[in-house]
C-alpha cells in the first residue's frame, strides 16, 4: 500500500518513473526506471545507479510504502554497494 503523501513511493510503486541520464563516460543516454537499482549504458557499459532508492534506506515506513519485494531488492542493493 503506497502512502498517499509520500513523494518517494509514487515513482517506485505502480508505473515507475523513467529517467534518462547522460552517461558520464560516452555521453550516451541511459534509461533508468525508478524501481531499478542500476542500468547499464548500451554504448559503453557504464553502470548508473538509481537515486530514488535513497528514501528506502532511512524512512521507517518504506517497507509498508513500497511493498516487501521492492523494499528487499533496494535494501539489498544498498548493502552490496556499501
Amino acid at each position: 500500500m503506497t502512502k498517499k503523501n509520500c513523494p518517494g513511493a509514487i515513482g517506485i510503486k505502480g508505473t515507475p518513473d523513467l529517467k534518462i541520464k547522460k552517461c558520464p563516460d560516452c555521453g550516451g543516454e541511459i534509461e533508468l526506471f525508478a524501481d531499478e537499482i542500476k542500468a547499464v549504458c548500451a554504448n559503453c557499459g557504464f553502470a548508473a545507479y538509481n537515486d530514488a532508492q535513497s528514501c528506502v534506506s532511512w524512512c521507517r515506513h518504506a517497507k509498508e510504502c513500497v511493498g516487501d519485494e521492492i523494499y528487499e531488492r533496494l535494501i539489498n542493493s544498498n548493502r552490496a554497494r556499501s
